[in-house]
């Protein structure tokens, strides 16, 4: 695996991993498992029979409770502590080949990249979940998993493409993310401001 490829692979795990995380680790340790890529030396232990059942199982529940409002948030509140770091990892081991301090760069980069990601669903999530309606929610969260799945086609077949498109979307983010947080705060003042009203 060039070098390319390798950083490719490392942004898609990590940026794919602010989204789903068990997705990300189901999906590669199968398609690698079953030879459809070719995964770096340093994460070889995601074909293990055990990675593949449990990264499965999470998988299959976080299917679920992404898709039902307010439990979206809740999980993704509980998973900002597990996100992040297992995308700093991912990251960091998909470069274990390489010198001990590019693996570190790579993990700081990767955990960086993974926390932009997972702040940005979560930001937009919780935005979503003040309208009423339930479909918004449930079209954020398959359009969240299409975005998985093509994101790790791209990165592993397509590795310039990815991070050109990876580049686009730090862009958008870093115009985005303030947004959200000026959102997210206006509505818990508003459900604040709500409950002040309605005590004696």
């Amino acid at each position: 695996m060039d070098i390319v490829n390798s950083i490719a692979v490392a942004s898609g795990l990590a940026w794919a991993s602010g989204l789903r995380l068990y997705a990300v680790l189901f999906l590669a340790g199968l398609l690698g498992r079953l030879g459809y890529v070719s995964l770096p030396e340093g994460l070889a232990v995601l074909q293990h029979s055990a990675v593949i059942g449990a990264a499965g199982l999470m998988f299959f529940v976080e299917f679920f409770a992404d898709k039902i409002p307010a439990l979206d948030s809740v999980w993704d509140g509980i998973h900002t502590f597990v996100r992040i770091p297992a995308g700093a990892l991912l990251a960091a081991y998909s470069l274990a080949g390489q010198d001990p301090g590019i693996m570190l760069a790579a993990g700081i980069l990767g955990g960086t990249l993974a926390a932009g990601t997972h702040l940005t669903k979560a930001g937009t999530r919780a935005v979503i979940n003040a309208s009423p309606e339930p479909f918004s929610n449930v079209a954020a969260s398959f359009t969240e998993d299409a975005l998985v799945f093509g994101g790790l086609f791209a990165a592993f077949q397509h590795p310039w493409v990815f991070l050109a498109l990876l580049a686009v979307f730090i862009i958008l983010m870093f115009w985005l993310l303030p947004k959200l947080w000026r959102g997210v705060r206006a509505m818990f003042r508003r459900l604040g401001s709500g409950s002040s009203a309605a005590s004696p």
